[in-house]
């Protein structure tokens, strides 16, 4: 396995090697899954960026083609990673900032 990288596969984790950095295995999933939000977010705001640009803003009837560069972008983004393993990933090795509020 790549260690630069996040796997596509599934994979069992440690659950005390999760709760580690915080002490508590539930705030290390709500740390990861607010980072896997922000990450999908990021996402979705390339993603319909990128793709805006193949809008047609004319309302017709015609039938829609299918555009090669539309379908290359949607096939890139289809073969990223899930933002949950992203967010794990960066976890694991000490990449994502936190604070636990008092």
């Amino acid at each position: 396995m790549d260690n630069t990288k996040p796997s596509n596969n599934t994979c069992t984790r440690n659950l005390s090697e999760i709760a580690a950095p915080t002490g508590n295995v539930y705030e290390s999933v709500m740390i990861i899954a607010k980072r896997a939000n922000q990450i999908s977010a990021d996402v979705k705001q390339e993603l319909s960026h990128k793709l805006e640009e193949f809008s047609n803003y004319a309302d017709t009837l015609e039938e829609t083609f299918e555009n090669r560069e539309q379908i290359e972008i949607s096939r890139h983004y289809e073969k990223l990673p899930k933002p949950t393993l992203v967010a794990i990933k960066e976890f694991e090795d000490g990449k994502i900032f936190y604070r636990i509020a008092e």
